[in-house]
């Protein structure tokens, strides 16, 4: 279809034009994004652990922009000077994939026992479900063989198990590619999420915060999942989760059954919330990389030109977490300190501008925050001047 009027002829484009007015050459998100990675940089893929600590932190511009980019974040944190220093070790990635593989064996006969046994199918499990062959070019190739899969399986009404499908979900404006560790497919046309985890489960009960983790987790594939099923016929994603964990200190698989409807709709809302990567990279300055090789002087202008919202909470999910710490503290940003502190101060950003306020240097009176400052600091010299002037206790 012609971008120009049904009636009259195009608009005549002059001969001349001021070169310093000329606008930047059209490009693709796909171009924009490898440009900020760098020309010769794969992308580094974005799994649903980091896709759900992104959801947790929806105001950071900087860490949905460098995964939307595919930027290793591990790396750039090294050439800034601050690396990472959590990570799974090799020791617990050997464990974890022999686990799988024990879990997986036989066509899955005992995964699909435990997930008869839990979650109540109905129905008994087959000796050995079909397991389709989801070899396909590239993530693209791979989703959307997956999707076909799923379809299939859903139409052949029988038990299907798909070892680590490919999901696609579009987070801020951008595709990302995620890997389950199995989805099962029920005669029925449900769709159920299997997380094999490698920490144990003691007396049918394991780790509350790693629990929370896998089920984070989970929830994001649930709503990739839910994408392929709103386009099948028959199918539907549950919204409970196969956990499956070592049984108490053996390498014998157990497992649970975690509902993360809750999960999945805070996950939902805010990836919802997420600034569109596109909009984020238009507000850069021209030239900006992360590339690699760029110098450390660099690559700290091009992270600094992409706003953060860092928080305490981003040390145990962020590999970015130490740099952006070092930056909010030689800032003095109340962030440092916390969410709950920092929602308690209002208007009140600065360390400084808040011991200011408390001290009756600066802020209005009449601000409940700035009352609240002040009437604390007199609490806490009138306790300091009992013990200084009091009997010490013994």
């Amino acid at each position: 279809m012609s971008e120009y009027p049904a009636s009259g002829p195009p608009p005549q484009i002059p001969a001349t034009r001021d070169p310093a007015r000329q606008p930047r050459p059209a490009t693709t998100l796909r171009q924009r994004l490898a440009e900020l990675r760098g020309p010769s940089v794969a992308p580094h893929p974005l799994d649903a652990r980091a896709l759900a600590a992104l959801a947790a932190n929806p105001g950071c511009r900087r860490r949905a922009l460098l995964d939307g980019a595919g930027v290793d974040k591990a790396v750039l944190a090294t050439a800034l000077g601050s690396p990472a220093a959590f990570g799974q070790s090799q020791f617990a990635f050997v464990r974890g994939n022999a686990f799988e593989a024990k879990v997986k064996a036989d066509g899955g006969t005992e995964l699909l026992r435990l997930l008869v046994e839990r979650l109540g199918a109905g129905a008994e499990a087959a000796a050995v479900a079909a397991v389709p062959d989801l070899t396909a070019a590239g993530p693209e190739g791979r989703a959307a063989r997956t999707a076909l899969a799923l379809r299939e399986a859903t139409a052949a009404g029988s038990w299907t198990l798909l070892d680590h499908p490919m999901l696609a979900l579009e987070v801020a404006g951008s595709p990302a590619y995620l890997e389950p560790d199995a989805v099962v497919v029920h005669p029925d046309g449900t769709w159920t999420v299997v997380e094999i985890k490698s920490f144990p489960m003691i007396d049918s009960s394991a780790d509350a915060a790693k629990v929370g983790a896998a089920a984070r987790q989970s929830a994001v594939y649930v709503l990739a999942l839910e994408r392929v099923a709103a386009m099948t016929e028959g199918a539907e994603v549950g919204h409970r989760i196969l956990l499956v964990c070592p049984k108490d200190f053996s390498n014998l698989p157990t497992a649970s059954v975690v509902d993360v409807r809750k999960q999945r709709a805070v996950t939902s809302r805010q990836l919802t919330r997420l600034t569109r990567v596109e909009d984020i990279a238009d507000a850069l300055p021209e030239g900006t990389t992360f590339d690699p090789g760029c110098s450390a002087e660099e690559l700290g202008t091009a992270v600094e030109s992409v706003p953060a919202a860092y928080a305490p909470e981003c040390l145990a999910a962020c590999e970015l977490a130490f740099h952006c710490r070092a930056k909010a503290r030689a800032e003095g940003a109340v962030e440092a300190l916390g969410r709950s502190v920092r929602g308690e101060l209002g208007g009140l950003t600065t360390v400084a501008g808040v011991l200011a306020a408390a001290a009756g240097k600066e802020g209005d009176p009449a601000d409940p925050t700035v009352a609240a400052l002040r009437r604390a600091a007199a609490l806490r010299a009138e306790a300091l001047a009992g013990v200084d002037g009091g009997v010490p206790c013994h």
